[in-house]
């Protein structure tokens, strides 16, 4: 199910509605509780757990996606593949692979852990604050992508050189290079040199 707005619910297994809840965390990763979506996202942030997905075609080409305009928090930027926040006891692992397909309706035919990064960026345009321990795939697309439109306002498939161009006219999230650069690494084995990441 999409979930787009932080003060939406989901529908727990009995049939009512709950609202939705992220691991809290330490600098190490370790889960100390948990917080309402929206609070954790309040000035200064609650520091709790992440994903961020980069996927990638057969031409080594980066998957980006543009926000949807209706989403509560940085509406319209364009960013990585996919993002989003594990529920409490979800893997990061299942929670990108199920959130990849939520938004994009296409499943990676190979997705692998990347690393993780720490930050903190504030969103100057809405307030509130990603304090996150963001762990990061990378992975391939080989299926057309059926993109959910509450979720996501328009797709790209990019080169570097085009994610160059992009980058210094259209707007991008604010955690979108700081994930790319830690994630860097495994997309270069991914890709192979020829695709120049």
């Amino acid at each position: 199910m999409a979930i787009t707005p932080a003060t939406a619910t989901h529908s727990a297994s009995n049939g009512t509605a709950e609202a939705i809840m992220l691991e809290l965390v330490d600098e190490d990763g370790t889960t100390i509780g948990t917080a309402e979506k929206l609070a954790a996202h309040q000035p200064p942030g609650q520091l709790h757990r992440a994903f961020s997905v980069f996927l990638f075609d057969e031409r080594g080409r980066l998957l980006l996606q543009q926000r949807a305009l209706g989403k509560y928090h940085s509406p319209g930027v364009w960013s990585n593949t996919c993002c989003g926040h594990p529920y409490p006891d979800e893997s990061p692992f299942a929670a990108a692979a199920r959130r990849t397909y939520e938004e994009l309706g296409v499943s990676p035919t190979l997705l692998a852990e990347a690393g993780t990064v720490r930050y903190n960026h504030p969103d100057p345009d809405s307030g509130l604050v990603e304090q996150e321990y963001n762990h990061l795939f990378v992975g391939l697309v080989q299926s057309p992508v059926r993109p959910d439109p509450e979720e996501v306002g328009a797709t790209a498939f990019v080169t570097p050189e085009e994610l160059a161009e992009r980058h210094a006219r259209d707007r991008f999230s604010s955690w979108f290079m700081t994930v790319l650069d830690a994630a860097r690494p495994a997309v270069r084995e991914l890709t192979g040199d020829s695709a120049g990441w």
